[in-house]
């Protein structure tokens, strides 16, 4: 599904270059539950923005679904955004005058959804997320896992084919933040859809089925694959 090919990334910060990502060649299968793992400026966050199409690359190629989507302007890469990826922040990013309703079903506004069919599949994906009794609350009358769950519902309202989630638990107390990963795990498993996970906690990176660490900018060799 994921394929990228010598993938940099270069800042200009105070007129000197920072190497974000120093030449990424990764590839994530159709289906894959995989963590990203690393240390602060390690790149992971930088990864998985370009992953979203909400950076481009300095260098190299990014492949989703076998097309290039390195080239593309932004109205085609808003596009592909919008229809085959969904994403969880650590700050839930939920629209705070709007119900939780009317948060879930954005996406859908955007991609031209009719209004029945947005409100019915909202209404699903709430119920789906435990939150159908929610459905008029605006953010500021739910909790944080409440809102992490609006958030969840948003981001696979489409049924994306790939779904990032960027430290998901982050702003969570424990038990909130296990029932988020139990969401995301279950939607994963049974929308069939690839799942990144960005953690700095260890604990939460070994339950994917792949686990990847970063380290300026590089991805280190896996376990078992034979590169020193």
């Amino acid at each position: 599904m994921i394929r990228l090919e010598g993938v940099e990334r270069v800042y200009r910060v105070g007129g000197e270059a920072v190497r974000a990502l120093a030449g990424i060649d990764l590839e994530i299968g159709t289906g894959e539950y995989v963590s990203l793992m690393g240390p602060s400026g390690s790149g992971k966050s930088t990864l998985l923005h370009i992953l979203g199409l909400l950076d481009r690359p300095t260098a190299g190629r990014y492949l989703l679904d076998g097309l290039d989507v390195t080239g593309l302007d932004e109205n085609a890469q808003a596009r592909l955004r919008r229809e085959a990826i969904g994403f969880v922040f650590q700050f839930f990013h939920l629209v705070p005058r709007l119900t939780a309703q009317a948060n879930v079903e954005l996406p859908m506004l955007l991609a031209g959804v009719p209004p029945a069919e947005r409100r019915r599949r909202a209404a699903e994906a709430l119920a789906a997320v435990g939150l159908a009794d929610r459905a008029r609350h605006r953010p500021d009358q739910l909790s944080g896992g409440q809102r992490q769950r609006v958030a969840i519902a948003r981001a696979t309202v489409m049924r994306p084919r790939l779904i990032l989630a960027d430290e998901p638990t982050g702003n969570l107390d424990h038990a909130a933040g296990a029932e988020v990963i139990a969401l995301l795990e279950r939607l994963h498993r049974e929308h069939g859809s690839t799942l990144v996970l960005v953690t700095h906690d260890p604990e939460l990176g070994a339950r994917a089925t792949r686990r990847l660490r970063m380290r300026d900018g590089q991805i280190l060799p896996e376990e078992g694959d034979g590169r020193a």
